[in-house]
C-alpha cells in the first residue's frame, strides 16, 4: 500500500514538474525591440539652427542649399534655384534627428566591407554657430531593408534603415521649386488670358470675379476661379532625362501656342506661356528660366473662350435662401417672405417642402445659350412672367423676365444687355413649382 502511494507520489511530482517545464517554455517571447542603447542617435541637432547643407553623390554635380536672410532654403550649386520649401524641410528634420538601427562596430579599423571608404553620398550640415556635421551613407546591408552610416569623427558604424536615406538622398529636381507661377490663388486681384487674338480680363472683388473686358459681364466665379487653381497648381515635369529641359524648349519654340495668362497681385504680375506639340503642352514663365513639360489638363483649363467663363445662371443668390421672392404670372401673384427656416406669404406660414423646391427651381435656372438679340418685336413676346428675388439682407434685388420665343425661352436680367436662352421646359417648370407652394399644415389640438 505505501508503495502504491509513493508511485503515485511521485508520478504526481512528475506531473507537476512537467507542467512548469512547459509553462516556462512556453511564455511569450519578450520584447525584442531594440532599446535606445543599442540604437542611439546619430544626430540630435536643432532644426532650427541649421543654415547649409551639401548633398554629395558618386557621379554627381554637388547640391548646396542655405538659407537667406528671410529663412527660405535656396539651391546654390550646381545654379541657384528657388528651393521647395516644405521638400527642404523635411529633408534638414530627418537629418536633424536621425537615429540608428543598431551599432555595427564600434571602432571600425576597415570602412571598405560597408561602402564607407567611397561613401554613395555625403551630407554636410552647417549651423549657425558654425559647427558642423558629416554625415556619410555606405553600401546597403545584406538584407536590403538598411544601409551603412557614420559620422566622421565617430569611430562606430550605424544602420540606418532604408527609408532614412530616400528622405535626404536628393537631386536638384527633386529639391527645386517646380511651380511656374509662385503667386498664391488667394492674392490674385487680376487675370488676364489671350487666346486667338482675343484678350479677355477678370477682376476679383472679395470672392467674386467679374468679366471686365472685352465688356463688363457677368462671371461663372467657379469656372474663374478653376482656371486661377490651375494656373498657381502648374508644376514643372522633370521626370525625363537630362536632356529633357533642352528638348522642352525646343518643342515650346515649335509647338501652337494655346494661350497666355497674366497674374496679378500685390507683388506685381506674372506670365505663363502654354502651347501644344501634337498632344503634349509646354509653358514658359516669367518667374523661371526654360521651358517646361506641363500636365494637359492645364493646357485645357487656359483653351477657353469667353461664353466658356460667362455666368449662365440666370440670378445669383446662390446657395443661400433668398429673404423674399415675387412672381408675377399675368394675373397671378405669388409672394414669398422667410423668416429664419419658415416661409410665409401673405400673412400664413407656407409648407416648407413645396416652397423650398420653388425656391430650388429658381435657383436652377440656367441658359444653354447666352445671345445678344430676341426678347424685343420680331423676337420674344411680351414676358408673361417677371420675377424679383431679395437676398443677402435685402443688399440684392434681382429682377428678371421670362418670355417665351419660338421653341425655347429667353430670360432678360435687368440693368443686364445679356439675354439667357432656356430650355422650352423652364417657364413650365417654374410654373408649376409656384402653383405647387401650399400653406403649411396645422396641428389640431384635441
Amino acid at each position: 500500500m505505501k508503495l502504491r502511494s509513493l508511485i503515485l507520489s511521485t508520478v504526481v511530482l512528475l506531473a507537476l514538474v512537467g507542467t512548469l517545464y512547459w509553462s516556462e517554455h512556453r511564455k511569450p517571447k519578450e520584447d525584442t525591440t531594440v532599446s535606445a542603447d543599442t540604437s542611439p542617435a546619430i544626430l540630435k541637432l536643432d532644426e532650427a539652427s541649421i543654415t547649409k547643407v551639401d548633398l554629395k553623390k558618386k557621379d554627381s554635380a554637388p547640391i548646396a542649399l542655405s538659407k537667406d536672410g528671410s529663412g527660405s532654403w535656396q539651391i546654390t550649386e550646381p545654379k541657384p534655384l528657388s528651393a521647395d520649401q516644405n521638400t527642404v524641410s523635411s529633408m534638414v528634420s530627418a537629418l536633424a534627428s536621425l537615429r540608428s538601427e543598431r551599432v555595427v562596430e564600434d571602432k571600425a579599423s576597415d570602412l571598405q566591407p560597408f561602402g564607407l571608404a567611397q561613401p554613395t553620398l555625403e551630407v554636410d550640415l552647417s549651423e549657425k554657430d558654425n559647427k558642423s556635421q558629416k554625415l556619410l551613407i555606405g553600401d546597403d546591408t545584406p538584407t536590403g531593408s538598411a544601409v551603412y552610416a557614420m559620422l566622421t569623427g565617430d569611430p562606430r558604424i550605424f544602420t540606418i534603415a532604408s527609408y532614412n536615406k530616400t528622405s535626404f538622398d536628393k537631386s536638384v529636381s527633386d529639391l527645386r521649386d517646380k511651380r511656374l507661377l509662385t503667386v498664391a490663388p488667394d492674392k490674385i486681384s487680376r487675370l488676364e488670358l489671350e487666346r486667338d487674338n482675343q484678350t479677355i480680363e477678370f477682376g476679383r472683388d472679395k470672392d467674386e470675379w467679374q468679366i471686365l473686358k472685352p465688356k463688363p459681364l457677368r462671371a461663372d466665379t467657379l469656372q474663374v476661379g478653376e482656371l486661377v487653381q490651375k494656373l498657381t497648381d502648374a508644376r514643372m515635369d522633370l521626370s525625363g532625362s537630362a536632356t529633357s529641359e533642352k528638348d522642352a524648349a525646343s518643342a515650346f519654340a515649335h509647338a501652337k501656342p494655346v494661350a497666355i495668362a497674366k497674374v496679378t497681385d500685390l507683388a506685381g504680375t506674372q506670365e505663363l506661356q502654354v502651347r501644344k506639340d501634337k498632344d503634349t503642352y509646354y509653358a514658359k514663365s516669367s518667374v523661371v528660366e526654360g521651358a517646361y513639360k506641363v500636365d494637359s489638363s492645364l493646357g485645357q483649363a487656359m483653351d477657353k473662350g469667353l461664353d466658356d467663363f460667362r455666368d449662365k445662371k440666370v440670378f445669383d443668390f446662390g446657395f443661400t435662401d433668398p429673404d423674399k421672392i415675387e412672381m408675377h404670372d399675368g394675373s397671378k401673384a405669388y409672394y414669398l417672405s422667410r423668416s429664419g427656416a419658415d416661409w410665409w406669404s401673405n400673412g400664413k406660414k407656407m409648407d416648407a417642402i413645396s416652397a423650398q423646391d420653388f425656391v430650388s427651381a429658381l435657383r436652377d435656372v440656367s441658359a444653354n445659350k447666352l445671345l445678344d438679340s430676341g426678347f424685343t418685336k420680331g423676337g420674344a413676346l411680351p414676358p408673361p412672367i417677371t420675377i424679383a428675388v431679395t437676398s443677402d439682407g435685402g443688399k440684392r434685388v434681382e429682377k428678371v423676365s421670362i418670355a417665351k420665343s419660338g421653341n425655347n425661352c429667353i430670360a432678360k436680367r435687368e440693368n443686364d444687355p445679356t439675354l439667357y436662352q432656356l430650355d422650352a421646359n423652364t417657364l413650365d417648370s417654374l410654373q408649376k413649382s409656384a402653383d405647387e407652394i401650399k400653406p403649411a399644415v396645422t396641428e389640431t389640438k384635441k
